[in-house]
């Protein structure tokens, strides 16, 4: 299957998945807490049965490692080419009402995530893209192309995690900058949009798992960006424990931007 095949087969589920997660959210759902305290609603476990089954269907030769399946340990081993699936991005977010969470599917190939499809269920997008391959948003317009833009003159436009970074390490960080403004909210929906040029720079200096940025870091690559770690080397998959360390995410014209 070609990557362009295996980018649509990425995107199909999305809808499907979304329609789940907002269904449940309509009628309510009890909220359990997992070993790490983070949240897990019958939501993150629908989508996730929904997208696991679609995926191991059609590409039965590639293991498909998901954020649930691995909280309960049965989660296949990683190999040289893996999907990792987020069912839901962002459940602190979609517990409260509020509109950013998604669904995040991606595919990785010796230890760099190629493609990936990333859903926001409530603003009726979804974004998909790969190196080499391009990205593109879809919506109720259609389908459209998407890239990276310049930051602007008056600087970065920053955007950063609502829950996890500490502020006094996020505001040493970036006082190396020239910023225009930070704002905040939560989900892979941070990398989409430095995908579409509407902001230029994501620091992450709190945790996150593979599962979580491979998808959306695929799409950002497919859009120009780029997603390094602190010390400049490219964010890689098949981690022992699949824990990210911090990582800054670029737009624009990538690391150094607004310096």
């Amino acid at each position: 299957m070609t990557d362009e095949a295996l980018l649509d087969l990425a995107c199909r589920p999305r809808g499907r998945a979304g329609a789940l997660v907002l269904a449940a959210r309509q009628r309510g759902m009890a909220v359990d807490e997992k070993d790490d305290r983070s949240p897990v609603t019958e939501a993150d476990r629908a989508a996730e049965r929904f997208i696991l089954a679609a995926l191991r269907a059609a590409t039965p030769e590639i293991p498909a490692i998901a954020e649930e399946e691995v909280a309960a340990g049965r989660a296949p081993a990683a190999a040289a080419t893996f999907w990792l699936v987020d069912p839901l991005d962002g459940t602190r977010e979609f517990v409260k009402g509020l509109g950013h969470f998604t669904v995040n599917i991606g595919l990785v190939r010796d230890g760099a995530p190629v493609l990936g499809a990333v859903a926001a269920p409530v603003f009726g997008e979804v974004f998909c893209g790969g190196k080499g391959i391009g990205a593109f948003r879809e919506d109720g317009r259609g389908r459209m192309p998407i890239r990276v833009a310049p930051p602007p003159a008056e600087g970065l436009r920053v955007i950063a995690s609502r829950h996890h970074d500490d502020p006094a390490r996020l505001a040493a960080l970036l006082s190396g900058y020239k910023v225009g403004e930070v704002v905040h909210f939560g989900s892979a929906l941070k990398f989409c949009r430095l995908a579409e040029g509407r902001y230029d720079f994501y620091p992450r200096l709190g945790p996150t798992m593979e599962w979580d940025t491979a998808g959306p870091q695929a799409v950002l690559e497919g859009a120009g960006g780029r997603v390094l770690t602190l010390d400049g080397a490219p964010l890689r998959y098949g981690k022992p424990g699949f824990r990210n360390p911090p990582f800054l995410a670029w737009g624009g014209d990538g690391p150094g931007a607004g310096r």
